[in-house]
């Protein structure tokens, strides 16, 4: 068996890695290095069998990814190493938004070190039907997702909205079950995060963080394009708007 590509998340943590050392890479000894290697070989990400190989993200390796990010930064100006795609992406992402980034893969690392991410069951929509990821990795949407699902949750978001007198209704497109399907729909809406929890970390869901979204607009809110973020529904409602006035013309 082959070592599994890298997966988004590990880049993520790898790239932290680098962005905390000055965009410097980091040598096989180091002892950052080697919790890393330890970090990524327990992530609810790879079977037994790739977690077994030797190789599998091993000291050495993850400082080869290191390298990988310092040579391939626009500012290095020796020869940069050879890698692929998705760290090439990954870089880009924490030079738009290395707070953000940053902010990323430290709520990963409390999740692992809390024990939480590894009781969660893999989550539909985590990944798109291509297989692709959210920049911040899939275990991020996995959290999202569960939490987003907690019908506790869901319920006391409906019961604010009603008592609250305003339509429940789907706050990106103003889609209506109930008026749509009748006393089928009646009631009906699904719910998604207004601050992607990669920005939030780890605190408590406040009914504040929630929206109330159709189901069209909830999984465009997820839906997973190389090198991107999961939407805000502000940043979809945008998108929405954008390809209204391209088809204007």
């Amino acid at each position: 068996m082959r070592t599994p590509a890298w997966t988004e998340d590990e880049l993520l943590l790898a790239g932290a890695l680098v962005v905390r050392n000055g965009w410097k890479e980091l040598r096989t000894n180091d002892r950052a290095v080697q919790e890393l290697s330890e970090l990524l070989r327990s992530l609810p990400l790879h079977g037994p069998e790739a977690r077994s190989l030797p190789s599998f993200r091993s000291p050495d390796s993850v400082s080869r990814k290191t390298t990988d990010f310092m040579t391939n930064h626009p500012y290095y100006t020796g020869k940069a190493t050879r890698c692929g795609r998705p760290t090439l992406l990954m870089l880009d992402a924490f030079m738009q938004r290395e707070a953000d980034m940053l902010q990323a893969a430290q709520t990963i690392e409390n999740l692992i070190a809390s024990g939480d991410l590894h009781l969660l069951a893999p989550q539909p929509g985590e990944v798109n039907e291509d297989g692709v990821a959210a920049v911040e990795g899939r275990l991020l949407a996995r959290w999202a997702l569960s939490r987003e699902r907690d019908p506790k949750l869901r319920k006391l978001k409906i019961e604010q909205v009603l008592r609250e007198g305003r339509p429940l209704r789907c706050e990106v497109c103003a889609f209506d079950f109930g008026r749509a399907y009748g006393a089928l729909g009646d009631g009906y809406i699904e719910v998604h995060h207004v601050t992607p929890l990669h920005v939030s970390g780890t605190r408590t869901t406040r009914l504040e963080d929630l929206a109330c979204l159709c189901a069209n607009c909830h999984r465009m809110c997820h839906r997973s394009r190389p090198g991107e973020s999961w939407r805000t529904p502000e940043a979809l409602g945008d998108e929405m708007e954008k390809s209204a006035e391209t088809g204007l013309h």
